[in-house]
């Protein structure tokens, strides 16, 4: 019965961090996206086809996110507002995100 409870430990780690993986590959995605839209304007565009297409959708299902329209609309939205992702994830960035929400809530 131990060994049973450790193997399946184990299968659950192996699969979180193949999860953490395959989530890299997609904010790698998001930055590529990002980058083409400063240099070319076309990055929403970009990450839609490949959020569409067959390795796309794979991705985003391995990624623990279901690859429908409004994680597509949501990526495209993402990519559009230009901060790249590692901004994005900071504590600075959040912190500051939320501030502004607050002077925002105060002057309405």
């Amino acid at each position: 019965m131990v060994d049973f409870v450790d193997g399946t430990a184990f299968n659950y780690e192996q699969g979180q961090r193949a999860r953490k993986l395959f989530a890299a590959v997609v904010l790698a995605a998001l930055d590529d996206a990002i980058a083409d839209d400063k240099k070319y304007g076309n990055g929403p565009e970009q990450i839609a086809r490949w959020a569409r297409s067959r390795d796309g959708r794979e991705v985003l299902s391995c990624a623990g996110i279901d690859p429908n329209e409004r994680v597509v609309k949501g990526l495209m939205d993402f990519v559009s507002k230009g901060i790249r992702t590692s901004v994005a994830l900071s504590r600075e960035e959040s912190e500051r995100r939320h501030a502004l929400e607050a002077d925002q809530a105060e002057a309405a």
